[in-house]
């Protein structure tokens, strides 16, 4: 793509160097630059792209687009204000603009964000509207599966992302949306037909530094649906049992089409007369003037959250509430979401991503309500991240769970036993024990369920890894739970 292309779509303080070249790729990692290519500088958290301009152009960069004024006879330097935002837009042009192609649908909140997609993406595609998928678990391109490297990845990959997905014939996608991306720009540029709104709980105040900090994150993704050019009438879906879901439905303009979800009697969808089985829920919707008995095969009142969402961004995206609601019945499995792990015992076992103390709360008062003899839990807390969390996790499952063992999580470059002992200042009873490897805390607790008990392994999910401070191991909580079972001796059943 010629340069002169490019150059026009970003605002830009002064250009140092001729227009007249050929781009054949854009790249933010100089690591990743290849010939006649373009780098863009950006300025990270511990890192500035600046230090690797020479790098970059050595490797074959012969346009630099930078914050700061550069000078290279073997360059053409972009000078611009916000350089996320430049890339955004670059990367927008680059891959052909995929998202006007598609229609769009973004998902944030605390929890639940990861269900939601997955719902949507099944209603979508059983309705007969091809649909890509970007959120924590994976990406999914038609029939292509790749693994997730970022809840919402940087703009340039988002970008090339949503270009095979138009490539493979979709003609939607659903994507979480992470208050790290929505701060960083990532989404920049991009507009929607629908955004989801599921909860905020504390998490993440590592990088954001308050509530408030975090929660003016996620309200960006709202506030900017208003000013929409391309796509002229999109719908925010709110969830209206959550606080801060009334505090975005009051900073919306007064005639902006907003659809509330909830138990509440005024929620547009209505969920009520709620019921939970081992194999699934269900529960009374009530929308748009009409009654309907939904069923899905997930367990808990957050799930019921989690559907109506589903259905109401499925419906925003021009799907039949009717045929929603069915498709919904025949939803698989989310990865790491509650996912039962096969024991052929008298007792259960569990596995959820749960890793803040709202996620942890909600998953252990659900399976409260399958009446176990016992609820045991597994948790741990990742390291390197918002530690304030930490000890109110360790409350929740002090006051919720029969017996708790605090492990390890993704400890990073924080000691292990620091970690743990900090979830500790949270209990009040004596009942947990503290085992810092994770494999043998999961050992444990399978070999101390009876008959009757529910065993949760929260905190990591579907993660097949686990982080150290200088390496990574494979790791995966179900396959462990299934090792486990095969070690124990067979006497209960």
């Amino acid at each position: 793509m010629q340069l002169k292309t490019l150059a026009a779509a970003i605002p830009t303080r002064r250009i140092v160097g001729p227009l007249d070249r050929n781009v054949e790729g854009i790249a933010y990692d100089s690591r990743r630059m290849q010939r006649n290519g373009l780098f863009v500088a950006l300025r990270g958290e511990k890192v500035d792209g600046n230090q690797f301009i020479n790098q970059a152009i050595e490797k074959g960069a012969t346009v630099i687009v930078s914050e700061q004024e550069e000078k290279s006879a073997r360059a053409t330097c972009l000078v611009v204000d916000n350089a996320r935002n430049a890339l955004a837009d670059l990367a927008a042009t680059f891959y052909g603009r995929p998202a006007r192609r598609l229609k769009m649908a973004a998902v944030t909140g605390t929890n639940g964000k990861t269900t939601t997609t997955f719902l949507l993406k099944h209603i979508c595609e059983r309705a007969g509207l091809r649909c890509g998928l970007i959120g924590t678990v994976r990406y999914e391109i038609g029939e292509r599966v790749l693994p997730a490297t970022r809840t919402t990845p940087e703009s340039l990959d988002l970008q090339e992302l949503l270009a095979q997905i138009t490539d493979a014939g979709c003609k939607a996608v659903a994507m979480e949306v992470s208050s790290h991306a929505l701060a960083q720009g990532r989404t920049h540029g991009l507009e929607w037909d629908v955004a989801v709104f599921t909860n905020l709980t504390q998490d993440h105040l590592d990088f954001h530094g308050t509530m408030e900090q975090y929660f003016e994150s996620k309200l960006q993704l709202f506030t900017g649906l208003a000013g929409q050019k391309t796509k002229m009438k999109p719908v925010a879906v709110i969830n209206s049992d959550d606080r801060f879901g009334g505090q975005i439905i009051a900073r919306m303009p007064k005639d902006f089409p907003v659809v509330t979800y909830g138990l509440g009697a005024s929620a547009d969808f209505r969920a009520s007369n709620y019921r939970m089985e081992f194999g699934g829920t269900s529960y009374q919707l009530d929308a748009r003037g009409r009654s309907y008995l939904v069923r899905v095969p997930l367990i808990g009142r957050f799930n019921v959250a989690n559907s109506m969402a589903a259905l109401a961004a499925a419906s925003s995206l021009g799907v039949h509430l009717r045929d929603a609601i069915l498709c919904l019945g025949k939803s698989p499995q989310v990865p790491g979401r509650l996912e039962a792990v096969p024991a052929k015992r008298q007792f259960q076992i569990f596995v959820d991503y749960a890793h803040t103390d709202d996620a942890l709360l909600n998953v252990l008062k659900t399976l409260r309500e399958l009446n176990p003899r016992r609820l045991l839990v597994v948790f741990g807390c990742g390291g390197d991240r918002d530690r304030q969390k930490r000890p109110l996790m360790g409350r929740v499952a002090d006051e919720n769970a029969d017996f708790s063992i605090i492990t390890s999580d993704n400890p990073r470059k924080e000691d292990p036993d620091a970690i743990i002992a900090d979830v500790e200042k949270g209990f009040r009873s004596g009942r947990y024990e503290k085992i810092v490897d994770r494999t043998h805390a999961i050992t444990r607790a399978v070999a101390l369920a009876q008959p009757h008990d529910i065993v949760l392994i929260a905190g990591k999910g579907h993660e097949t890894y686990q982080e150290f401070a200088d390496h990574t191991i494979p790791f995966n909580d179900i396959a462990l739970a299934r090792r486990a079972l095969e070690d124990r001796p067979l006497e209960f059943e």
